[in-house]
């Protein structure tokens, strides 16, 4: 294998297939990027095989091949090289991979390319096509919802389940519910919902950017996988068995009161209390008090305590519908939902102290968070 590629390109693919290399790798191939010439591209490779990343860069290939070698060597030397091209020349005889860049060089110990884990190729044919950007904000307003530990391992998914013209992402960790929707441009069927894994996702997001202007999702049969597609880069995730919670039943269908308030207000409000909140589990009081004159705002004050240290109370104006009424809710959950929601104002609706509390952009209706109360010792 002798190929010449750009150092930029080089440093972006390997930032991007490193996603999928874990800190411990199970096996010693898997802290591995395989690099294998693809046409006028080369491919870089990895997988924990859980989830696997390839992505591929412009290159000038003389003569094909493949190899794998150490992810993290590999990719703190490049960091290292000036943006000039790099020129990779494999030696078969010794798997040795002989790099060099401006006047610099180096070899690099790798492993046969027949020793790493299949990486299957995507099928554009039964693929399912949807705008890049709006996948992305799609998976960021619902990702964070999902568990973290694993002690209910279909929690740490994301549902994605496709009716007619309608994708739904829902995620749950047993304290919060996100669900988002989006209409499609054309009809996708009805196909079993999937149950893909957080972290997937969060991947997919980071490696989505202005450039991409569609994803296609391919689901391979019989392999409990998915498959996600950009323009220079594909993720394969095995998918989590089970069936997720009916999250329908968990969305309140009536309030007693509501709120209409600016998001950037009521974001800094409850960064302001967290400050005092965070002592205290996240524990902070929402004390809503609607003006009694349909003309005049009302007031919703967001305090957090913390026994050692203080407290703290921050104010802000909105429109209340609805009578006065004290909740407390995680604020770190708070700040988590209204730091993804892009419109100026934001509803927040509860029945009470020990009702779950809804908060939604105001004037969609293509995204719900449902948070559960907190309580708290007066």
């Amino acid at each position: 294998m002798r190929v010449s590629v750009l150092q930029e390109n080089f440093h972006k693919g390997l930032s991007i297939v490193s996603r999928a290399i874990q800190s411990r790798p199970s096996l010693p191939i898997l802290a591995n990027v395989m690099l294998t010439t693809d046409d006028a591209r080369l491919r870089l490779s990895a997988t924990n095989l859980e989830l696997g990343i390839s992505a591929w860069i412009g290159a000038k290939v003389e003569t094909g091949g493949s190899i794998t070698v150490p992810a993290r060597t590999l990719q703190d030397l490049i960091s290292t090289l000036p943006p000039e091209r790099v020129d990779l020349d494999l030696d078969v005889r010794t798997l040795t991979l002989h790099l060099s860049c401006a006047g610099k060089s180096a070899n690099i110990k790798g492993m046969d390319a027949a020793e790493f884990p299949a990486m299957p190729d995507f099928n554009p044919e039964q693929a399912i096509v949807l705008k890049a950007r709006t996948f992305k904000e799609m998976v960021d307003q619902v990702v964070f919802s999902a568990a973290k530990e694993d002690n209910r391992p279909i929690l740490t998914g994301v549902l994605m389940r496709f009716e007619g013209d309608v994708l739904t992402l829902a995620a749950a960790d047993g304290y919060r519910l996100s669900v988002r929707t989006t209409e499609l441009e054309f009809n996708a069927g009805e196909r079993e919902p999937l149950i893909v894994p957080a972290r997937t996702l969060q991947e997919l997001s980071r490696v989505i950017s202005d450039e991409d202007d569609e994803l296609q999702i391919a689901l391979p049969k019989g392999r409990g996988q998915a498959m996600f597609s950009l323009s220079n880069v594909v993720m394969v995730s095995q998918l989590i068995e089970g069936k997720f919670p009916d999250y329908e039943a968990i969305i309140p269908r009536r309030y007693e009161t509501s709120i209409l308030a600016y998001t950037d207000d009521l974001l800094a409000a409850c960064r302001s209390s967290e400050v005092f909140a965070k002592d205290s589990a996240n524990t902070a009081r929402i004390l809503i008090e609607p003006s009694g004159v349909p003309t005049v705002p009302g007031r919703v004050v967001v305090a957090g305590q913390s026994q050692e240290k203080g407290d703290a109370e921050a104010p802000l104006d909105a429109s209340i519908e609805g009578q006065a009424i004290e909740v407390a809710f995680n604020i770190r959950y708070l700040i988590d939902v209204l730091s993804v929601i892009r419109e100026e104002q934001v509803v927040l609706e509860t029945s009470g102290p020990t009702s779950p509390g809804v908060v939604r952009p105001a004037g969609r209706d293509d995204f719900i968070h449902v948070i559960m109360p907190m309580s708290t010792a007066r």
